[in-house]
């Protein structure tokens, strides 16, 4: 029976480390210990919690909890994650998710990072409302085959200066 660290555990179920071990305090998560004390998850184990998950996703046509807690807001584009990183400094806090493989960072008041009383490894959500799109190249882009000439690069010259009397 191969066991697992609790972060290959939690990174295997697509939830943070803080929430397996709080799933681990409550008892929903079953795991056994090294001799070191240090916990460790079977992989029975995970295929059960991998099962449970999928039992516990809405079907089509029901509705999801946090649609019902969050009626009021016209933006559809959700995506759950959870807590990577929080950095406050003066009015406003940056808070980058790790959203499946990704990261999102977002920048946020100060103040609503302690009212939501964000912490790293917290479930959160992304709600992205947004009236622009930008648009990057990937390293993996492949380079045009024709040539674009751009005008040349002026220089600007600095005028001359008058003399106050």
């Amino acid at each position: 029976m191969t066991l697992l660290t609790v972060r290959a555990a939690a990174e295997q179920l697509g939830v943070a480390y803080s929430t397996l071990k709080r799933w681990m305090r409550d008892g929903r998560v079953r795991t056994s210990r090294t001799e070191g004390g240090h916990h460790r998850v079977s992989h029975a184990e995970i295929e059960r919690l991998l099962a449970k998950q999928g039992s516990e996703r809405p079907t089509p046509g029901t509705r999801d909890p946090d649609d019902e807690s969050l009626a009021g807001l016209s933006a559809r584009n959700r995506l759950h994650g959870f807590v990577d990183e929080v950095r406050i400094d003066g009015l406003l806090a940056q808070v980058r998710l790790k959203v499946g493989g990704q990261s999102l960072t977002a920048v946020i008041t100060a103040d609503a990072v302690r009212a939501l009383n964000l912490r790293r490894g917290d479930d959160a959500l992304a709600i992205i409302k947004s009236t622009e799109v930008m648009i990057a190249r990937t390293t993996l882009a492949r380079p045009r085959t024709t040539a674009v000439s751009r005008p040349p690069k002026t220089r600007r010259t600095a005028s001359p200066r008058r003399r106050r009397r």
